[in-house]
């Protein structure tokens, strides 16, 4: 709209606010919808199918270890090697938070304090340890001021650079639920966006000096590395906040965070560019921003018309199947625990022999929730039945 000549300044502000004032509230579990009316409730806040929740997978700390544990079967290495690789760019992260003066933590951790099960690092939902969880008890905000060239000539202060928001895109995916993915190893949608934004900044990726990849989990992270072809021994630096999981504030205002830390390191000559991932839900939405030191003849009041117009990414959703029997095939799947440590549901995605996706849980044996934690039982056979009573499908280990 700036660039259209519609407005010549803006301020964008925005925080998270779910640290319990009161540390005896009963509903201090569920502060991060605490406040929201039911009328309020649109469709955007819905995250999982009706089949997804019945299951006992709705909420990000339930979705995005699935993701995990398929990049683990892929991987081909054993858990202990494979949390390893993993806790070691977790690491890199609480080192980042612990030395932003903004951060909500100050520890920078080691890749086994962040992996390993302990009382204050308990297991959340496999492979998942609280230290590998966005961090939703926080206080945070964050502000930006967007203004024209002209305007930012006038206020801008005479030590400090000017910072250039080059080009941004946004994508979403047609298969919006994790229900109907194809791939939990990938995610075009990112691709897609990353690709237009840069195209639009007319710069390429070697020319990006830094990156704040949106970090709520590490497998948001490993994959968002791999959409942007981006080396495992590649230096510059992923997160500039230290992330969602160290830095804190998951919901909807974090990547703000990360623009104002951008702005800062780019006006202050710490950076001469930088790029910004966002996403919402399950990779369903994805949003990336291009800021620079130097100006480029970029068409700004083109883009988000552009994008409005065309932003649904990748094949249809895959068919499901609400109820299953039958032998069928484990694609990924996660265990869930309690505030204890004790397992207490497995959730299985695959496909059966028809081709269709399924959810279900397993029976709730410590031997079967055993098996799947030790050993990856990604590819492994399922034999499916629907238990009417509880309304649930049934995955036996075979």
């Amino acid at each position: 709209m700036i660039a259209r000549g519609e407005l010549d300044r803006v301020l964008i502000a925005g925080g998270e606010t779910y640290y319990p004032r009161v540390k005896s509230d009963p509903d201090a579990a569920n502060a991060l919808f605490k406040w929201v009316k039911a009328a309020d409730v649109g469709d955007d806040m819905i995250g999982a199918t009706a089949t997804e929740r019945r299951h006992g997978a709705s909420l990000p700390i339930h979705g995005f270890p699935l993701y995990e544990t398929a990049l683990w079967a892929e991987s081909g290495l054993s858990l202990a090697a494979y949390l390893d690789r993993v806790g070691g760019l977790w690491s890199r992260f609480s080192r980042v938070a612990a030395n932003h003066p903004q951060a909500w933590t100050s520890t920078a951790r080691s890749a086994h304090e962040i992996t390993a099960p302990t009382p204050n690092n308990r297991l959340i939902a496999f492979p998942y340890t609280k230290f590998m969880n966005s961090l939703i008890y926080v206080d945070l905000a964050a502000a930006v001021v967007l203004m024209s060239a002209e305007s930012a000539r006038r206020f801008r202060p005479k030590d400090r650079r000017p910072v250039y928001f080059l080009a941004g895109a946004y994508a979403e995916d047609r298969q919006r639920f994790l229900i109907q993915k194809s791939s939990f190893t990938a995610c075009l949608p990112l691709q897609r966006a990353a690709h237009k934004a840069l195209q639009r900044s007319h710069l390429a990726l070697d020319d990006i000096a830094c990156f704040d990849l949106y970090s709520c989990f590490p497998c948001a992270v490993t994959i968002a590395r791999r959409m942007l072809n981006l080396a495992d021994d590649d230096q510059r630096p992923l997160t500039l906040t230290g992330g969602l999981g160290f830095f804190g504030g998951p919901g909807n205002n974090y990547s703000l965070h990360a623009v104002a830390t951008l702005a800062e390191a780019i006006a202050g000559g710490v950076h001469d560019s930088g790029m910004i991932t966002s996403l919402g839900w399950f990779m369903h939405k994805h949003a990336v921003g291009i800021y620079s030191a130097i100006p480029r003849a970029t068409s700004l009041g083109q883009y988000d018309l552009e994008d409005e117009r065309d932003y649904l990414v990748g094949e249809e959703p895959v068919q499901t199947a609400d109820e299953g029997s039958g032998k069928a095939v484990i694609e990924t799947y996660t265990v869930i625990y309690t505030r204890d440590g004790r397992p207490l549901r497995a959730v299985i995605y695959g496909t059966t022999d028809e081709g269709l996706r399924f959810v279900a849980q397993t029976p709730p044996a410590a031997e079967i929730f055993d098996r799947l934690t030790i050993r990856n039982q990604v590819g492994a056979s399922v034999r499916l039945r629907h238990d009417a009573s509880q309304n649930l499908n049934i995955a036996e280990l075979r």
